[in-house]
């Protein structure tokens, strides 16, 4: 349930405190995120929302200085709420936080504004740390990092021809090669050629490997 955090009654200052707020659909996750965050010295959770539209209404009430945002979310994406924030409250620090490894989605929030990029795999104790880190006007997040990552993350598929990236789509789909040779109009030896070049491209030796690398980067997309 999205809501803002109710008032603790015992009367300790947190006028100092840096103010969080916390954008997640699944309750689960953001309960755990939120005990963190508040377990953490200097740090307060002000407001948890499960979607844009909340997130956006609950950060004009609340003015949070760091939102922890995920990417994913029912009616948009964690981009909708930072392309916001930018122009609605300029002073708020989005951080990314997701489940999501991927160089498009780390770009995306770059060029948004996000201010750092987190996997939910990180320990606590570095989610209060790029929090503070952020909040005191330092940005994780730079062209270089995505730079680097695109490099560490080299695409196997990058010397594929088009007909052989057209191939590996279509193995991708499931067809076979005689439904493949069909479909492209040509011979089905054709088509065994174009898979022989794939493979030996891309470091692959069974047709198999080559349907379950598709399948894993469709199922990796970010925006799905």
């Amino acid at each position: 349930m999205d809501r803002l955090r109710s008032v603790n009654t015992t009367p300790v200052d947190r006028s100092r405190e840096i103010r969080v707020m916390i954008v997640d659909d699944h309750e689960i996750v953001r309960r755990g995120i939120a005990e963190i965050v508040d377990r953490s010295e200097g740090l307060v959770v002000v407001a948890e929302a499960g979607t844009v539209a909340e997130a956006l209404r609950r950060a004009e009430l609340v003015r949070p200085e760091v939102v922890l945002i995920d990417l994913q979310l029912p009616d948009g994406t964690g981009i909708d709420i930072i392309n916001a924030l930018r122009t609605s409250l300029p002073q708020t620090h989005p951080i990314v936080l997701t489940s999501f490894d991927d160089d498009d989605a780390l770009s995306e929030a770059l060029h948004a504004g996000a201010r750092a990029f987190l996997l939910k795999t990180v320990r606590g104790a570095e989610i209060a740390d790029v929090i503070k880190s952020v909040a005191a006007g330092r940005t994780l997040l730079d062209e270089r990092t995505v730079t680097r990552r695109r490099a560490d993350h080299a695409d196997p598929t990058a010397h594929l021809t088009p007909s052989e990236r057209r191939v590996l789509e279509l193995i991708g789909d499931g067809l076979s090669n005689r439904e493949i040779g069909e479909r492209l109009g040509v011979a089905e030896k054709t088509v065994k050629n174009h898979i022989t070049s794939l493979l030996a491209k891309m470091g692959l030796q069974r047709r198999t490997q080559a349907a379950a690398w598709v399948a894993g980067q469709r199922a990796s997309s970010w925006r799905q």
